[in-house]
């Protein structure tokens, strides 16, 4: 259960979704229960049937901002720009007056530290950033707008699809990815990917699920570029996972520490929140509230302390979140699950359909 090939499965080009479902809750849902290893297929918009009256379901309210600028190199070749850490560019801002952080870069020739790029886009220029170092294919860029840069990005930046969704993201034929690539309740800036299971909920939805006597909570967890990066060890545990910036509320820990007093169950929509929980509970499940760097890397071996179930969506082969829903069920039958999806076409990835595991 070490061996990345353990994490594989086949996968149909065609059923990685590039486009969101028209209306969210209508996309599918496969329903696991550890309890007899059976499957069900229903639809997301069904998700109060399948829950229970005290159930508290734990969101990511982080918001993905258009880290993707363009731009010219002195020389006047074209290049892209990628904001990785927008969460720690804002912290150094805040704290000296610049916004700084780790950049990919795409150019015909990659700039040397010192070179000075205008980003913006043909029709004005606006805003010029500074290679401060290069370290290996991350660039730290200082953008020299001081603390205007924030606006800037928001007025003249991309959202960031995911590599697999071919397409240009500027594009409103599919509907506003600016809007679609959020959910409903997102409220903190600083992801640069959406923390996709949340992106089935609609406002009614929410609304039904309330009105059943399931309770919602959120924490911010601002995704990061790490959550595409490949494995490449062939032992997974090997592998050093990326850190991204947290924050859990008093009135959060409030909750999951009252719902873990009085026996209900703690859900977790998307692998960010199970990371975060985990990452904040003691060794009887309850957390403290507070903010920082997580970087807790789950694979099977695992012991959950404070999740007791988990909705999240369908995860690329050989990713660690593969690894995360293998250590939270079991490995040959979550590999089992995967190749039913395909054999019933389910819609894989960001934007695809989801899976409800408890």
């Amino acid at each position: 259960m070490y061996l990345l090939s353990d994490y594989d499965y086949d996968l149909p080009e065609e059923r990685i979704a590039q486009v969101p479902c028209e209306n969210r809750s209508r996309s599918r849902l496969m329903h696991l229960r550890r309890s007899d290893h059976g499957i069900s297929h229903s639809r997301f918009e069904d998700l109060a049937g399948l829950l229970k009256p005290g159930d508290l379901l734990v969101v990511n309210n982080t918001r993905v901002v258009p880290a993707r600028l363009f731009g010219k190199k002195e020389t006047g070749g074209k290049v892209e720009v990628f904001v990785l850490d927008y969460a720690r560019g804002m912290e150094r801002l805040e704290q000296t007056g610049f916004f700084q952080c780790d950049c990919l870069v795409r150019a015909s020739k990659s700039p040397r530290a010192g070179a000075v790029l205008e980003l913006g886009s043909e029709e004005g220029y606006g805003m010029q950033a500074r290679v401060e170092q290069v370290k290996g294919n991350l660039f730290e860029i200082r953008f020299l707008g001081g603390r205007d840069f924030p606006e800037f990005l928001k007025s003249t930046g991309q959202i960031p699809l995911p590599p697999y969704i071919k397409r240009d993201g500027s594009s409103k034929e599919h509907g506003n990815d600016g809007e679609t690539y959020q959910t409903v309740y997102a409220r903190t800036e600083g992801a640069v990917a959406a923390p996709t299971a949340g992106l089935h909920f609609t406002d009614e939805l929410i609304q039904t699920l309330g009105a059943k006597g399931i309770e919602l909570a959120s924490l911010t967890l601002h995704v990061g570029y790490g959550t595409f990066v490949p494995v490449r060890c062939k032992d997974i545990r090997e592998h050093e996972i990326h850190s991204e910036l947290f924050s859990l509320s008093p009135e959060t820990a409030d909750k999951i520490n009252r719902a873990k007093e009085e026996g209900r169950r703690v859900i977790a929509v998307g692998t960010t929140s199970v990371r975060t929980l985990e990452f904040a509970a003691d060794e009887k499940g309850f957390v403290q509230p507070g903010s920082g760097s997580c970087d807790l890397y789950i694979y099977p071996g695992f012991r959950f302390k404070c999740v007791d179930a988990i909705i999240t969506n369908f995860h690329l082969p050989r990713s660690t979140l593969l690894m995360l829903v293998s250590a939270f069920y079991d490995r040959e039958r979550m590999i089992r699950a995967y190749e039913t999806a395909v054999e019933e076409k389910y819609r894989f990835f960001s934007y695809g359909d989801a899976m409800l595991i408890e």
